[in-house]
């Protein structure tokens, strides 16, 4: 009955009046927008003649229970065209253009005379549209119930998914069909630390990415998110629809808003050659321009900290002491007896200042240097910090000082535990002391059930609170870098100053035993569609037993984690091992530090979501050129076509390569380096061993 009903639907999605074609500038993608004969909004998309989405239903049913996707007329269209370049501030690229071609479709319901506009942008790479409510005295407040829109597929493609989750995107990804996804999602589960928001349906996380068996790669995912809640997508395996599903609060409630409203961008990027998906920009061209005038202090950032060692069970901590009877801003941290093993101490800190300033970089992120660590059961209550009171043994005025005559600063750490509400009433208080004592960028972290309780991490309230952070920390020159928020969309255009988030399973996940070696072949396809993530590689010493208890082992090679500077884009990148391991490989150390973090120019040369990615870029305003080559679990040989050099001159390539013994899980830190004379003309072909990788700097 359920098959009957679907099929009827279909059909009478195609009984379509109204029919309105869209055709990308290079001719090669068309979408199609039409009315059913019941006035359902629908639209389609072609690539190159072949199918990518099948008439698919748009609109909305709104609470009580206004349904707002059915009953539509056409009162008018309009078609643009639009081809600009313009330049972000931090980037993979230092000119990007936005061309497309634009249809604005005007509709009013029958039945209620509300109105409701669709704008639709289709570029080379794919399509974007959203919902506009023009301001109406007929319809001003709205709650909406659901979003009606569909993404219908051809076929039972291959995806790479995470289950749907409200709270979470650090789960692994899952590689396997559409028809496989509801038999994985229990096993998926078992992987997280924090799985405690399940979609109530069958459904998946975007960014999703998905390979067709005719051989289309299909990315769907959503642009410029702001005042609205992420979106999943609701997964009907069976004639492998998807439908966007919204993250609610925990009344059921998804989005409350008055009319004269947009909603964020719906992203399809399509290509039949998966470096075409990497090199998109159309996530990017759907956000706003840059709102901050002076974009001057906004910079790239390489950095070192006190961080990893909480992970790798050598002993050191956040907390000052073990006495959990803490009560913020009454107790005395004076008068406790610390435990010694506090790992933001002054003289620790110290080192690190010395390290960073003795190997070029520019920052020291310093975990745990704020009272309030003893009371951190962030899935039980309320936990309280002071982000302007330190422990006794962190001296912040002479931090500042010491850090400041070594030309290095100090990145700060705002971890919240969800406690949101309580941080938004710091956070001026915060960010003003930040200024006081010279920290120009900042960490967030929300691990944890949000306080208030009746929201979710991607619900429309939270949404609105990352957003908020960053413009507030514009207002105060700092830069941001966000762990355990929603997936970023775009907003980093709008807002350059966040300039780096994690929300997915970065480099922490390596000491619960928790990634695999395919993990970094994957995530530039899925994660970092919508922007750059603060991973956090650079990990030397692989084995991490030698610590202690902690029996993990990193899953890629020690050549593999110089790579991933290149193939997973940030303008902010961290040596997050512990350096006395960078003092045992001062010669592989040494890409890390020759590395740049903002380009003028990428090139993604090779790539196949799951197996391999090899890209190169070069260094902004700098004749350096930089590649990276990974691999999943098999070994194999990329190539680096050097075509992207100047003609006609010679250059010195280092290439830092997996040892002939090299792997992931038998002897990860085998590697060699050699020097080359190269040309534009010449091709290396770089051995990876399974797990591996290559890095190549080019001067």
């Amino acid at each position: 009955m359920k098959t009957f009903l679907l099929t009827a639907a279909a059909l009478l999605l195609s009984l379509t009046v109204s029919a309105q074609t869209l055709t990308s500038p290079d001719g090669n993608l068309e979408m199609v927008f039409g009315l059913s004969e019941t006035g359902v909004p629908h639209y389609s998309l072609t690539c190159k003649g072949k199918s990518v989405i099948n008439e698919s239903r748009l609109g909305y049913t709104f609470k009580p229970a206004y349904v707002f996707d059915e009953g539509f007329e056409l009162i008018d269209t309009e078609f643009n065209e639009s081809d600009t370049v313009w330049q972000p501030v931090l980037g993979e690229n230092k000119d990007i253009r936005d061309h497309h071609k634009e249809l604005f479709v005007a509709l009013r319901q029958k039945s209620t005379g509300w109105l409701l506009n669709l704008r639709f942008r289709l570029f080379d790479d794919g399509l974007g549209f959203r919902y506009e409510f023009p301001v109406q005295d007929e319809l001003r407040h709205v709650i909406v119930k659901e979003e009606s829109t569909e993404f219908r597929l051809t076929g039972d493609h291959k995806a790479f998914w995470l289950p749907a989750d409200f709270d979470t995107n650090e789960f692994p990804t899952t590689t396997s069909k559409l028809s496989e996804v509801d038999s994985l999602t229990s096993e998926v589960r078992k992987e997280v630390l924090a799985a405690h928001a399940p979609a109530p349906c069958l459904a998946v996380q975007t960014p999703l990415m998905l390979k067709s068996e005719d051989g289309l790669y299909i990315n769907i995912h959503e642009a410029a998110l702001v005042n609205y809640p992420a979106m999943h997508l609701a997964l009907d395996d069976r004639n492998f629809v998807l439908s966007a599903l919204l993250a609610p609060n925990r009344n059921g409630d998804k989005v409350f808003f008055q009319t004269g409203y947009t909603s964020p961008w719906r992203t399809i990027v399509v290509s039949d050659d998966a470096r075409d998906i990497l090199a998109s920009n159309l996530i990017l061209n759907l956000n706003e321009p840059c709102k901050i005038e002076d974009t001057s202090w906004i910079k790239p950032v390489k950095y070192v900290g006190v961080w990893w060692e909480y992970f790798v069970g050598g002993g050191s901590t956040w907390s000052y002491t073990d006495n959990q009877d803490i009560i913020i801003g009454q107790t005395d941290y004076t008068k406790l007896k610390p435990h010694g093993r506090h790992g933001a101490n002054t003289r620790h800190v110290k080192d690190y200042i010395d390290f960073a300033a003795e190997h070029g970089f520019d920052a020291v992120l310093v975990e745990g240097w704020n009272e309030g660590w003893e009371d951190n059961f962030a899935y039980h209550k309320e936990v309280m910090y002071s982000f302007t009171k330190a422990y006794p043994d962190f001296d912040v005025e002479e931090l500042q000082r010491y850090a400041a005559s070594k030309g290095v600063f100090l990145i700060m750490h705002h971890e919240t535990t969800s406690s949101v509400a309580e941080y938004e009433r710091h956070m001026h208080e915060a960010f003003q002391f930040m200024n006081r004592y010279g920290y120009p960028a900042v960490k967030t972290g929300y691990v944890g059930r949000i306080i208030p309780r009746s929201e979710y991490h991607d619900g429309q309230w939270m949404v609105n609170h990352y957003n908020r952070v960053a413009r507030t920390a514009a207002d105060y020159h700092i830069m941001v870098n966000s762990h355990e928020a929603v997936r970023p969309t775009g907003y980093s255009r709008t807002y350059p100053n966040w300039i780096a988030q994690e929300s997915a399973r970065g480099t922490e996940f390596e000491s619960f035993k928790g990634n695999r070696p395919d993990h970094c072949t994957i995530l530039p396809f899925t994660r970092l569609m919508g922007g750059p993530m603060d991973y956090t590689p650079g990990i030397f010493e692989g084995d991490l037993s030698v610590y202690g208890s902690n029996k993990a082992k990193l899953s890629s090679t020690l050549v593999k984690q110089l790579a991933l500077y290149v193939t997973m884009y940030s303008p902010l990148q961290m040596a997050a091992d512990l350096k006395e391991n960078y003092e045992k490989y001062p010669d592989a150390f040494q890409f890390i530090k020759d590395v740049a973090c903002d380009w003028d120019q990428s090139w993604i040369l090779e790539a196949e979501p799951g197996d391999y990615i090899t890209i190169a870029r070069k260094a902004k305003g700098q004749d350096e050129w930089f590649a990276g080559a990974i691999t999943d679990e098999n070994a194999r040989t990329a190539t680096l076509d050097l075509s992207f050099l100047p003609a006609g001159k010679k250059f010195t390539a280092t290439i830092y390569a997996d040892g002939k013994d090299a792997s992931w899980n038998e002897n990860p830190k085998s590697y060699r380096i050699c020097t080359k004379k190269v040309t534009s003309k010449t091709v290396l072909k770089l051995p990876l061993a399974p797990g591996g990788g290559a890095a190549v700097s080019i001067k």
